[in-house]
Parts: structure tokens; sequence; C-alpha cells
């Protein structure tokens, strides 16, 4: 018999707003931050466990967050979150 004692998820998420032309950098710079912002609070208010592991902002304006998310609350995931 097998059991799950530990698993996480690695995400690569790039945060860019669509391409629209009228909008400036810091305009975008700062909507992705926001939407990075909205992404945390949803984690947080689903109870996610999770840990950034990046957050590294690009030259055009776009932003990639590196994650570690809890795959399920069964298993022990304390390991990937030291």
């Amino acid at each position: 018999m097998k059991r799950v004692k530990a698993a996480c998820i690695l995400q690569t998420l790039v945060f860019m707003q669509k391409e629209d032309g009228g909008l400036s950098r810091t305009a975008i710079l700062e909507a992705n931050r926001r939407e990075v912002a909205h992404y945390k609070q949803s984690m947080e208010r689903t109870r996610t466990r999770y840990r950034i592991d990046s957050e590294e902002e690009q030259p055009d304006g776009s932003i990639i967050v590196r994650v570690r998310k809890q795959y399920n609350d069964k298993a022990e995931v304390a390991e990937y979150f030291q």
C-alpha cells in the first residue's frame, strides 16, 4: 500500500497585461502588482499554504512569480516550506 507523505506544486506564473499600446510601463507595472496582490489574497482567503520563492519585475512591466503551493490538505508539506 502506498500513501502520499508530502506533496506540493511548483508554479512559475507570469502576470502581464494584454497588449493595449496606450498604457505606460509604470501603469502596466502597477496593474500587474495589483494582480499579484490579488492572487496572494485569494490564496490567503482559501487558506492555501504557499511560499513565494521569487518575484521578479521584468523590463516590459510583467512580473514573474515562482511559488510553491500545498497540493492538498491531507499530506504533510512542512519540508517544502522551510
